[in-house]
């Protein structure tokens, strides 16, 4: 027995590794083949429209044949993650909290160009090496603080969950409005609807909220990737805080 048969096959896949031979293999077919097709029948159809059919038909095998490749529908979505995902850039910083910035915004905007990566099942923790990449440069951002390993993955957790579900929710949002509504004009209606309808008796402070000028601030002609930028920026900057206090305490 050899180490690699420790690891499981999905995890040889994932990670390039040369698989066994087998009798009438097509030879035009690998792993590589079928997940760069699946990417990109994700990437003009959205990750509903990949199925192994559909994947196996666009390459011109059956769904069969992809089954030497590939275990399972789970499997590709897994692998597909990892190759679209690509490798981090080279972040250089003069401190952590501007390379953990730059680092959540490079995420973001592999995710803005793909966004049908943010709906791609969380099945475990990263594991392929694309992924494991984007680890190794927020540790490296992280590394000269006295953060111990658990409040590194952490904060790694935390901020990489939150661009995730920041881009999601702006895909969602967008595709919820109406057609020629903007993300402004949606907020502003927003706000003078809710307004009307909140008891400040049974909701005092929701009350004030809607009763501020908080939805009413962006002009109606303010693009809407300026606005999900600036929300953005606002619940990073808020993660940082958290992560600078427990930074500061560690080097106490």
């Amino acid at each position: 027995m050899t180490s690699d048969d420790f690891v499981p096959a999905p995890l040889r896949r994932l990670w390039g590794m040369s698989e066994p031979s087998r009798l009438g293999r097509p030879a035009s077919l690998d792993v590589k083949v079928v997940v760069a097709a699946a990417v990109g029948i994700a990437d003009s159809d959205g990750l509903d429209g990949v199925t192994l059919p559909k994947v196996a038909k666009s390459l011109g095998f059956t769904s069969m044949s992809l089954y030497r490749h590939v275990g399972s529908k789970d499997e590709l979505l897994t692998l597909m993650a990892d190759a679209a995902l690509g490798p981090p850039p080279a972040i250089a910083a003069p401190d952590w909290r501007e390379g953990l910035r730059s680092w959540a915004s490079a995420h973001r905007a592999v995710l803005q160009r793909r966004p049908w990566l943010t709906r791609v099942p969380v099945a475990g923790p990263p594991s392929g090496p694309h992924q494991i990449a984007w680890m190794e440069a927020a540790l490296a951002i992280m590394s000269g603080t006295l953060l111990d390993w658990a409040h590194k993955i952490g904060a790694m957790s935390l901020i990489s969950g939150y661009v995730v579900q920041s881009v999601r929710q702006f895909s969602e949002l967008a595709e919820g409005r109406a057609d020629g509504k903007g993300q402004a004009d949606a907020e502003r209606d927003y706000g003078r609807a809710l307004a009307r309808l909140v008891d400040p008796d049974r909701f005092p402070e929701t009350a004030r909220l809607f009763s501020s000028t908080l939805f009413e601030a962006p002009p109606s002609d303010t693009p809407d990737q300026t606005i999900a930028d600036a929300d953005f920026s606002l619940g990073l900057e808020l993660i940082l805080d958290g992560i600078a206090v427990r930074i500061a305490r560690s080097d106490s």
